[in-house]
């Protein structure tokens, strides 16, 4: 294989960096496209259906972080499928311990619930961060329009989350019930009068009171991203935890930035070690801390571990790391798990 990948002009320690993956077959390879956010223009999808006819299998694979993987392409032909690509500005995805392609909804430019510009989130982080070395794991990052949070953002390393915080004008009110129909966690209900009464510590942000309102009496008073960090997905799942809220949109890549420069320097001599297992051994309060020195408005002033999921038993959980561990399998259930959402938002220092 080294000698034909000479031959080819190919190193293949550059192929298991990027996005070309060993099948099983000999000399077969899956190619993984860069498609940040999930959105492919359709010309540019004409030209994938025509590569992928001339040097693939019989299929595509659409992966579960949205993208397109050619299977079945000899080694050969890799040069020839990433040149004609190229073509149509068609990038190649990254494996390996890099900053990987981020995933996105449709955000709010069609969607009725979608609260923050998503897909211009994702490109922004895909032209900023995309490929970036980590030294010791993956780093994935994920948007969600809404706290519907389709794509899944909490189990990402970084998940970024649309929100609103809504604020009603009285003068406005109709008391026509409305809004409280809508709320979907009770944080509207009616006062004595069928007055609407707004329970701020039951809100998530979803924005439903806004958009169903007829007299525009509910207004957003704050609107961005809530943060969760350290999720991941695998043998041992973790739920990312609230970092900050209402992050501007404007934000996002400076601020994914210092996560990531926390990362890289506090894993130092950890060898593979995720985010979220790292915020597990050296506490969150060191991350806090770290983002509240560039984004103290929106830092919350304090949260919980990242949470464990055991898919593999539903017994026994793993230990808590300690400092000289290793943590690839943990759990802090044993903590008192899951202090409600609704406690951590009141603790945000928006």
């Amino acid at each position: 294989m080294e000698s034909q990948a000479k031959k080819a002009g190919v190193d293949l320690d550059a192929l298991k960096a990027g996005g070309f993956i060993k099948e099983v077959g000999k000399e077969m390879f899956t190619v993984r496209l860069r498609i940040p956010g999930g959105r492919v223009p359709v010309s540019r999808l004409k030209k994938i259906v025509e590569v992928a006819e001339k040097y693939g299998g019989e299929f595509v694979h659409l992966s579960l972080r949205q993208a397109i993987e050619l299977v079945h392409v000899n080694f050969k032909h890799l040069d020839d499928v990433t040149r004609e690509l190229g073509l149509a500005d068609q990038g190649i995805a990254s494996c390996g311990a890099r900053v990987r392609v981020p995933v996105a909804c449709g955000g709010c430019e069609y969607n009725p619930n979608g609260l923050v510009d998503t897909q211009k989130s994702a490109a922004e982080i895909d032209t900023a961060l995309f490929g970036i070395e980590t030294g010791h794991h993956k780093l994935k990052v994920g948007f969600a329009g809404c706290p519907c949070d389709c794509p899944k953002s909490a189990t990402n390393d970084i998940g970024f989350q649309g929100a609103v915080r809504p604020v009603l004008d009285k003068a406005a009110c109709l008391s026509c019930g409305i809004c409280v129909k809508a709320c979907p966690v009770g944080a509207i209900v009616n006062g004595e009068e069928k007055e609407p009464l707004f329970v701020p510590e039951k809100c998530i942000w979803c924005g439903n009171c806004i958009n169903s309102c007829p007299s525009g009496a509910w207004q957003a008073s704050k609107r961005g991203y809530t943060v969760r960090i350290g999720g991941k997905w695998g043998i041992n799942p973790l739920v990312g935890t609230l970092f900050a809220t209402f992050l501007p949109e404007s934000h996002v890549v400076d601020f994914t930035k210092e996560v990531l420069a926390w990362y890289v320097t506090n894993s130092e001599g950890l060898g593979r070690i995720r985010l979220g297992d790292l915020i597990l051994r050296k506490g969150v309060g060191s991350l806090l801390d770290h983002l509240r020195l560039r984004f103290p408005d929106h830092t919350v002033q304090k949260t919980i571990p990242p949470r464990v999921i055991d898919t593999q038993t539903g017994l026994q959980p793993y230990p808590i790391p300690k400092e000289g561990e290793m943590c690839y399998e943990t759990d802090n259930r044993s903590e008192g798990n899951l202090l409600p959402f609704q406690l951590l938002q009141g603790q945000a220092g928006a």
